[in-house]
């Protein structure tokens, strides 16, 4: 099936590709948001399943990986205020006219969830793949204790790099001081914050009222129920269903990463969930 690379430039003059993977002419779509430190081409598997079963799917590129015209690095920084004002709008206005949902897999799943809640009426409803608040309090013991600590070292380190050097750390790739200060805060407070926009990102969310796929893998030690459940707390009124997927259901070791190996359950189970026949 064809792959359209779409220039997309953002309204300061940040340039990468939409990866698009194409179905028929007006069949519903799914504006796809990758994981930190993942490029977009990874998920061509994905969506050519979504494609087979009649989904377009639209991979946003993250700034600073893959056909981004960015580099993180000392003197080239950003947060998610960036990422929602800048860059997402400029995906979502690329996409052709219809019906469109917003998902992602980890954090692009956080930001899945808070670019609908600036643009509401663009959105049909949210997949949320491996995805939740990475809140300390949704972690137990040993993982509570790690990840704490990690997101409290993250302001000096960034500081001393001029950037977050996660090739060296073993946690994401290299990506801005901001973005993973942002991310940190979640971690300590559990929370959202003003991104830009006037308020904070909690209210924003708290009136987004959509139906919302959860699909949670059983050895993602990164994202426990927890976390997920936290984030669709976040959310307003709207029916959620979840997906929860096993070795034998998935057809591979079910964690943070690997499903991306074998897409093709958590495809049938969004064709599902939109309504489309097997």
């Amino acid at each position: 099936m064809q792959i359209e690379e779409r220039r997309i430039a953002a309204s300061d003059g940040h340039v990468a590709h939409l990866r698009v993977h194409h179905a028929r002419a007006g069949a519903p779509g799914l504006l796809w948001l990758p994981a930190l430190g993942v490029p977009a081409n990874k998920y061509d598997a994905f969506g050519q399943a979504l494609a087979r079963r009649g989904i377009r799917c639209a991979v946003h590129e993250w700034r600073g990986n893959g056909s981004s015209s960015l580099r993180a690095g000392r003197g080239s920084d950003w947060g998610y205020r960036e990422l929602l004002q800048h860059d997402l709008p400029a995906s979502i206005a690329a996409l052709e006219p219809g019906e469109w949902r917003f998902g992602g897999h980890s954090l692009g799943g956080q930001l899945a969830a808070m670019a609908a809640a600036r643009q509401p009426s663009a959105c049909r409803g949210l997949v949320l793949a491996a995805t939740g608040v990475p809140d300390t309090r949704t972690f137990r013991g040993r993982q509570r204790l790690g990840i704490s600590l990690f997101a409290r070292s993250i302001p000096l380190v960034t500081a001393l790099a001029g950037y977050y050097p996660g090739h060296r750390l073993r946690f994401a790739g290299q990506e801005a001081g901001r973005l993973m200060r942002d991310w940190a805060a979640t971690v300590r407070s559990g929370r959202y914050a003003d991104y830009g926009d006037g308020e904070a990102m909690d209210a924003m969310l708290a009136r987004l009222a959509l139906p919302t796929l959860g699909l949670r893998f059983s050895d993602d030690w990164l994202v426990p129920d927890a976390s997920l459940r936290a984030l669709v707390a976040k959310l307003g009124e709207g029916e959620h269903r979840d997906e929860v997927f096993d070795a034998a259901r998935l057809g591979e070791r079910p964690d943070h990463f690997r499903w991306m190996r074998q897409p093709e359950a958590p495809a049938a189970a969004i064709a599902d969930w939109i309504g489309l026949s097997p």
